[in-house]
């Protein structure tokens, strides 16, 4: 048995960058104009996407009003421009990256945003960061589908059931259990039950490459 995962693939909102309160304040701006009052209970209900679910849940709190593509939209143009002015990394993620990187781990980066918000996130943390990058705009189905995570082993040229995804909302960790991957799920204002291939941290800060190397050896382990 290999004494690693094959590869090692990486969310971005909320996962790689602190993006949900960016989120959050975009999704108020968007909808303030019409009258509703976005809550946190509204950021929860949307959370993970896929953004056209975003467009038409503001679109019906909103009265209806304008159209569920326009909300899709506005919210995207509104977050490119908040995320390439500011671009806050979640604690531990980039050294975790740097580190599989530095021991010759395969990875990707595998949102469910467009493409011009990946991009306006790498124009800040670097395109080197990853080998490449797959957007909602790069596949069919988004999450909760598991394409995005099917494309990157393919493209990684590895075994999709001997990879390893981290993810921290609902849709995208179905997503990666729906791809048959390893999961390690960071969960950020849900939750997630442990199972045979699914683990459960509070942050990346608590993994290292030894650490996901003796996990992989016994999917068990406690981390």
């Amino acid at each position: 048995m290999s004494n690693f995962f094959e590869a090692v693939f990486f969310d971005m909102d909320g996962l790689m960058v602190d993006s949900e309160p960016e989120w959050f304040l975009s999704e108020i701006e968007v909808t303030k104009p019409f009258g509703y009052d976005w809550l946190e209970v509204d950021q929860i209900a949307c959370l993970g996407g896929p953004l056209s679910k975003v467009g038409q849940y503001m679109f019906d709190k909103c009265g209806q009003q304008q159209s569920p593509q326009y909300f899709t939209q506005t919210l995207i143009d509104t977050q490119v421009s908040r995320m390439r002015g500011n671009t806050p990394t979640m604690p531990g993620a980039i050294e975790l990256v740097r580190e599989l990187q530095a021991e010759g781990i395969k990875t990707a980066l595998v949102s469910a945003s467009p493409r011009n918000i990946v991009d306006a996130v790498l124009d800040n943390l670097g395109h080197d960061l990853f080998p490449f990058s797959i957007s909602a705009d790069d596949v069919a189905k988004t999450k909760p589908d598991p394409e995005g995570y099917l494309k990157a082993a393919t493209l990684s040229r590895t075994n999709i059931s001997n990879c390893l995804i981290f993810e921290d909302s609902l849709t995208g960790m179905n997503a990666a259990i729906a791809s048959g991957a390893y999961l390690i799920g960071v969960p950020h204002l849900v939750s997630i039950d442990e199972s045979e291939r699914v683990r459960v941290i509070k942050s990346l800060e608590q993994l290292s490459y030894s650490k996901l190397q003796d996990l992989n050896m016994d999917f068990s382990t406690a981390i």
